[in-house]
């Protein structure tokens, strides 16, 4: 069956959050709906910030993915990062994850994207294998985060 990959709208939201809900729970993750529903609704509204897209097959929602948008200096312009990237349990193994490669890899092309980055658990030995297959580097850097609250 054909894979399509289509713009989400304010109209999938709550497909989203479900889809949101059962990525978090993978790895445990904190998932607050409130929070979730507001800021997927910011970016599905606000193209500036990225791009999301629900990952369809047979006219069916089974997965979603995201690009945030950032610029670097060290890249030579834009660059963005695959935020989120879940496809549901039971289509996964099939082909799909490198489907969402090849098209996220067009869409930094058509979007001028200059690099692009993600995460993946250490744990997460497919994954890994599954971006690596992509080009995708470790840089031997650590990711360092710090929240910043309001």
């Amino acid at each position: 069956m054909e894979t399509h990959f289509r713009p989400a709208t304010g109209a999938d939201i709550d497909v989203l959050l479900d889809f949101m809900r059962q990525f978090y729970a993978i790895d445990n993750y904190p998932f607050e709906e409130g929070i979730a529903r507001r800021v997927m609704g910011r970016i599905v509204r606000d193209a500036s910030l990225g791009r999301v897209w629900l990952i369809e097959m047979a006219g069916e929602a089974i997965g979603y993915i995201v690009l945030t948008f950032g610029y670097s200096l060290e890249y030579r312009g834009r660059d963005a990062f695959i935020d989120e990237l879940f496809i549901v349990e039971h289509q996964r193994h099939q082909g799909l994850g490198t489907q969402a490669m090849q098209f996220i890899l067009e869409a930094c092309h058509d979007l001028d994207i200059q690099a692009l980055h993600l995460e993946v658990e250490r744990s997460n030995i497919a994954g890994q294998r599954l971006y690596r297959k992509f080009g995708f580097e470790d840089h031997d850097r650590y990711l360092l985060t710090r929240r910043i609250t309001h």
